[in-house]
């Protein structure tokens, strides 16, 4: 007989109660000394020492807690799954969002936790590492931080909107993505590169930007932020009807979304390497 899956508020807890942990461990190896571990796509493209140590801390703990489940993390993948493919619960996990803030001792990076049932992502947190900051998220329930329920900027105009982006570590796609820029910015109020997806995503929740947009984010980048900005009200998904995803992610209140969406696709800020 299949296990019902516990309820997304249940999930919630046990991705706070995980993603406090690991953000408390990320923030100590910060405060001992950063060393590049390795590169991923580029040599720009860093995981540090705490990267790794931080997603096996995570795993361990979703393993204790959830032995049946599967798990997601950018820095080893499926393999630390538990029930694999079968598991009804999958945790999706990003152990240091925005790694080269991290590096750099800029305090813009977060633990990133998503529990993701049949498919859906139902629960959510985001921790930023040195401020302590927790974003979280239930299918239905509303996004919160601090006893606070968050709410997305009710802007009408794209020209007084600020809008949040990144870029990829790959210079070919930096290129591409610089000439969107250039095109969009005489468009709207302002940008800001702030250099970790999933805190952008929570910002953006909250009303501390208007609207969000990148290409080239994974599972993990957005799955927890994505839904902490769905429950805050902002329209959440790609270009020319596609679902969000590494294509891109477009995250704006619903009178924005069209707007930014259009000019986007106009400027084919989906298209390139």
């Amino acid at each position: 007989m299949e296990r019902a899956a516990p309820p997304p508020p249940q999930l919630l807890e046990i991705a706070i109660e995980v993603a406090r942990g690991a953000a408390a461990t990320a923030y100590r190896m910060r405060t001992e000394g950063v060393s590049v571990a390795a590169t991923k796509s580029t040599v720009t493209d860093v995981v540090t020492a705490a990267d790794r140590a931080v997603e096996r801390q995570i795993t361990a703990e979703l393993r204790r807690l959830r032995p049946d489940d599967a798990v997601l993390g950018e820095e080893y993948g499926a393999a630390a799954s538990g029930d694999g493919p079968r598991a009804r619960v999958r945790w999706i996990v990003d152990p240091i969002d925005g790694t080269v803030n991290y590096l750099y001792g800029l305090t813009h990076c977060a633990v990133s936790i998503a529990a993701e049932v049949d498919g859906e992502v139902v629960a959510g947190v985001v921790c930023n590492i040195h401020t302590g900051e927790e974003w979280t998220a239930t299918v239905g329930g509303g996004a919160w931080r601090a006893g606070r329920r968050l709410h997305c900027s009710t802007e009408t105009d794209l020209g007084q909107a600020l809008v949040i982006t990144g870029f990829g570590y790959d210079a070919a796609r930096r290129v591409h993505q610089a000439r969107v820029l250039t095109e969009l910015i005489p468009h709207v109020r302002d940008i800001r590169r702030l250099g970790a997806a999933a805190v952008d995503l929570c910002l953006v929740a909250e009303g501390r930007a208007d609207a969000y947009y990148e290409k080239g984010l994974a599972a993990w980048d957005q799955a927890a932020g994505a839904l902490v900005a769905t429950e805050a009200g902002l329209r959440v998904g790609g270009l020319k009807g596609l679902a969000p995803g590494p294509e891109m992610v477009v995250a704006a209140p619903p009178a924005l979304f069209d707007a930014l969406h259009d000019r986007l696709a106009a400027l084919d800020a989906s298209g390139g390497p």
